[in-house]
């Protein structure tokens, strides 16, 4: 498989929900596993020729809702929300609260890294799995 083809290879898996792929051929095997993580790949050419490189673009990583309810941004409509663009979250640190039917929720964070999009406004309802928060795991410092 050439770079082009391998290229073409990632570019059609990147919007499925195939978490774990596996293909060996006779001169080649390669290895793709995703989750909320960025991608992590493994190429192994047993052909004469030197294996490619690859860079993947790594997107951001979000932050889903735990639950259906209504999001808040802060626990008290007087304070200011738990968490803005820009900021830096670390995992478990609390990022919002979820009310289901008057039982609050914390929504903490999974991963380390900066918040680039708050992708729900306060007041609003969500479903399970909804995307909350966009987190930029690369500018870790």
């Amino acid at each position: 498989m050439d770079s082009a083809d391998f290229k073409k290879f990632l570019a059609s898996l990147k919007d499925t929900d195939i978490e774990e792929l596996r293909v060996e051929t006779d001169i080649s095997k390669i290895s793709f596993k995703r989750s909320n993580v960025p991608i992590v790949l493994t190429v192994a050419d047993t052909s004469p020729k030197a294996a490619i490189p690859v860079q993947e673009e790594k997107k951001p990583v979000s932050v889903k809702s735990p639950i259906v309810g209504t999001f808040y941004h802060s626990d008290s409509p007087d304070r200011p929300p738990f968490i803005m663009e820009g900021n830096h979250v670390t995992p478990g640190r609390k990022i919002g609260i979820i009310e289901t039917m008057k039982i609050m929720k914390d929504v903490t964070s999974t991963v380390k890294g900066k918040i680039v999009k708050v992708m729900v406004k306060n007041g609003q309802p969500v479903e399970y799995g909804q995307e909350l928060f966009l987190v930029d795991t690369e500018d870790v410092k």
